[in-house]
């Protein structure tokens, strides 16, 4: 039988609740009986003692808030009751001791991927089309509608078609049939047929950056931009620039070279002011462009091992289960994938306040560690210097759903990263090369983070969510991951994998990590494409520093 609450360490004096729990309720656990003062709905969590004001709360062993008020035995922990407080954090000269996970089974597995000049390997082969600045996103419009239609990786018009005949009900004066209508897909417009076998799709990132920012910005922005065209799952590049904007085309190919100093890709730039009119430089770029997509098409997939995979460990739409189910079960692949000699990709420094110590400790020398620190401290300073805060992180839907304070969000996102040494520490957008756990700053903000991610190397990203969001990205697939099944039953079209059975006591963390692995070797060779990629969710955002959370 399925217990009615968890309890995440033994030092902790909270329960969470698995499932909806009544007023009056007697709950036992621990040889202990627990009468509830309140109702306890699912993910939430009540108290196991009395707590006067300011008596601390832990969750996971730690610290994730103090008491504001007198709390009761069996009272619900509430925003009401509880204030945000997070353990300090300081350098350390611990050694380390990690028990890797029993790769054999993993050893020999491959995946079918796109071998570089560079060593890397891809997991997607596309074309990109980017702006240096946001004066050139039409032109980029421009060339997006005339290459995906033609090229065939147009979507099919299935909305274009709801609203043609919406519009034929109104000219012909049926606006009865029009309340009254019901639309229905139907058979979809068949697309023009691909044009190139071995591409995946060309892609198109706009932005709202470039110009008018701080310099820090436009460099970061450069580099951002530098990580997506170095990235093993892009094959070429064509840029446009207005001329006179900050971000620079030499400051983006030094940013390439900071990146691979052997840089050999098809890198195409056309600047609108040097070339004239609008029409030149557009067709001078579908000319060039198309030649690039001939070469392009020459890549095609061959086996590799897996230490050539870099996920990206993400949460978005945190729930109270994330640190129970979806968050641990990737972290357990980001484990296995260290003991390959792979990649994890870590992020979203204001989600690991209060966990600062543990990923310090495990951190395989000391100036990973010390440049981990700097960089926290660095962004709390900046978050306090714009009148915010680590614990202004937390979103409504959040602590809706049982995450009530930053430290108690981060305690539970923190655990992504699994067991593993860390050794690696990234500012943004600097790209990673280091094997194992790396750690990159970022903000928690899913778009902003992912865009990072990827532009540090990642491959494929994990996304765990427990309220929902549709969120992808251009070039790297992201397979979205919900902590509940209720959530996979209710939007099936972007969930990809259901971590539900571990609060359902059905599976373990491990044995959901090894599914899910296996489900990332098979979207990694193309045999599998991620809802998000059906959908076309091609999110990208750069992160202008210090303004985001």
């Amino acid at each position: 039988m399925q217990n009615s609450v968890l309890q995440l360490d033994p030092r902790d004096n909270v329960l969470v609740a698995l499932t909806m729990l009544p007023k009056g309720q007697q709950v036992p656990f621990a040889g202990n009986t627990y009468t509830l003062l309140s109702d306890i709905p699912a993910k939430q969590k009540f108290v196991t003692q009395d707590l006067g004001a300011g008596d601390p709360v832990i969750m996971y062993g730690g610290l994730v808030g103090t008491a504001s008020q007198p709390i009761r035995q069996g009272d619900l922990l509430s925003t009401r009751n509880i204030r945000h407080a997070a353990s300090d954090f300081h350098s350390s000269t611990e050694t380390f001791h990690w028990t890797p996970p029993d790769v054999g089974a993993w050893r020999q597995r491959t995946f079918l991927g796109y071998h570089r000049s560079d060593g890397q390997v891809g997991t997607r082969n596309y074309w990109l089309v980017i702006p240096l600045v946001f004066c050139e996103n039409r032109n980029l419009a421009v060339l997006k509608q005339a290459f995906e239609e033609e090229l065939g990786f147009a979507q099919p018009q299935i909305y274009r078609r709801h609203v043609a005949e919406l519009v034929r009900l109104y000219r012909e004066g049926k606006s009865e049939d029009i309340e009254n209508y019901q639309f229905t897909e139907g058979e979809l417009s068949p697309t023009a047929p691909r044009v190139f076998r071995n591409i995946d799709g060309i892609k198109f990132l706009t932005h709202e950056q470039g110009c008018g920012t701080t310099r820090e910005d436009t460099r970061n922005l450069c580099g951002l931009l530098a990580g997506y065209i170095h990235h093993p799952n892009v094959a070429g590049a064509t840029i446009l620039s207005l001329g006179c904007q900050h971000a620079q085309a030499p400051t983006l190919l030094e940013e390439i070279k900071r990146r691979d100093p052997e840089f050999g890709k098809p890198l195409l730039i056309f600047e609108q002011q040097k070339m004239g009119t609008e029409s030149a430089m557009l067709s001078k770029a579908i000319h060039d462009t198309f030649v690039g997509l001939v070469e392009a098409d020459q890549a095609v997939r061959a086996p590799a091992p897996l230490a050539h995979l870099c996920v990206g460990l993400k949460c978005g739409g945190s729930d109270g289960f994330s640190g129970i189910s979806a968050n641990p079960a990737i972290g357990h692949v980001a484990d296995i994938l260290a003991a390959l000699g792979g990649r994890g990709i870590l992020s979203e420094f204001p989600e690991l306040c209060g966990v600062e110590q543990n990923l310090i400790t495990r951190s395989t020398r000391q100036e990973v560690g010390d440049r981990f620190m700097h960089l926290m401290r660095d962004y709390a300073a900046r978050a306090k210097a714009v009148h915010a805060g680590f614990e202004m992180n937390p979103s409504p839907g959040n602590v809706r759903d049982g995450l009530l304070t930053d430290a108690m969000k981060s305690a539970g996102a923190a655990k992504k990263g699994g067991r593993s040494p860390v050794t690696g520490v990234l500012d943004y957008p600097e790209y990673s090369s280091e094997p194992g756990l790396n750690l990159l700053c970022t903000p928690g903000s899913d778009v902003e983070c992912v865009s990072a991610q990827v532009g540090a190397g990642a491959n494929v990203v994990l996304f765990t969510t427990g309220l929902g969001t549709p969120t992808g990205n251009p070039i790297a697939p992201v397979l979205k991951l919900s902590t509940n099944s209720e959530l996979a039953r209710r939007m099936p079209d972007i969930i990809d994998i259901d971590t539900g059975p571990i609060i359902a006591g059905e599976t373990s963390i491990e044995k959901m990590g090894e599914n899910i692995l296996q489900c990332v070797i098979q979207v990694a060779s193309g045999e599998v494409h991620t809802k998000a990629e059906i959908l076309r969710q091609d999110d990208f955002i750069p992160w202008k520093r210090g303004v985001s959370l």
